[in-house]
């Protein structure tokens, strides 16, 4: 699957905290952030179910509209993308770059440090 865009990435999100809805209800979550209209949303969930992003329960009358990916699993998608465009795979590369420009506080720092204890097999 490609990266997700940024509208894609707002639809989903909708999707996800509603757990699934029927046109009106996205339209009305959507509009606060976006300003989209009716015919805009249908128009993204039309082109998302097609990339098997969103499925449409078509036998209720409204249809019901949900993500066909969990969040986890885009979360993932866009990590291992960012990863292989921005460090070319390298996860220490990475987060020595967060690291040089973010501080962390010592909480962090220590779960950082079980994290790799718990990476040595």
């Amino acid at each position: 699957m490609d990266k997700l865009s940024d509208r894609e990435w707002t639809v989903l999100s909708a999707l996800w905290e509603t757990g699934g809805a029927e046109l009106g209800q996205l339209v009305e979550a959507l509009r606060p952030h976006t300003g989209w209209n009716r015919n805009t949303v249908l128009t993204y969930l039309t082109r998302m179910e097609a990339k098997g992003l969103v499925a449409i329960d078509k036998e209720p009358s409204p249809h019901r509209y949900r993500a066909a990916l969990d969040r986890a699993d885009c979360q993932a998608l866009e990590r291992r993308s960012f990863l292989q465009r921005v460090y070319q795979g390298s996860a220490g590369d990475l987060i020595a770059a967060f690291l040089k420009e973010e501080t962390i506080s010592p909480q962090e720092r220590e779960r950082l440090r079980q994290l790799l204890d718990e990476m040595e097999v």
